[in-house]
């Protein structure tokens, strides 16, 4: 069975840039009119997909079955709450961040995380302080020193 995007809570796409492939990834929102609509979370930037690609890897595989490959050209690679809470986490985590080997441990740390865990920082940093939660994250998973 093939998941559908419809019916997805998140959602990836693969771009590619002049400097290299990069993510971004979608949430499902309900706008003013009360209709679904698939919401941009943040871009992952060519050096953040690189360094995070076990991570999307794992995401896209959760939700699609072994040997998923993520190919850019528009498709929407749709992932389950949990896993998108995750890579929610990492594309805020890993913007503006430039230190490969950083951007790498941040990516390995949560994808061993609790989805719950994500969800419940995705949620801090989409709704609360968000500059302090991000800040405090980047150090729990090593983003940062």
């Amino acid at each position: 069975m093939t998941p559908k995007i419809r019916e997805a809570t998140f959602a990836l796409r693969v771009v590619r840039r002049s400097t290299g492939d990069a993510a971004i990834l979608y949430r499902r929102t309900v706008n003013d009119k009360l209709q679904e609509r698939l919401t941009r979370v943040g871009a992952i930037g060519p050096m953040a997909y690189t360094a995070g690609l076990p991570l999307l890897r794992s995401a896209a595989v959760a939700m699609w079955g072994s040997g998923t490959r993520l190919k850019p050209g528009g498709k929407f690679y749709p992932l389950d709450p949990d896993w998108g809470a995750r890579v929610a986490c990492y594309a805020l985590v890993a913007s503006g961040l430039r230190n490969a080997s950083r951007l790498f441990r941040a990516a390995e740390n949560l994808r061993h995380a609790d989805g719950a865990e994500a969800a419940w920082w995705l949620g801090l940093m989409r709704n609360g302080s968000r500059g302090r939660a991000i800040r405090a994250l980047r150090i729990l998973v090593e983003a940062v020193k």
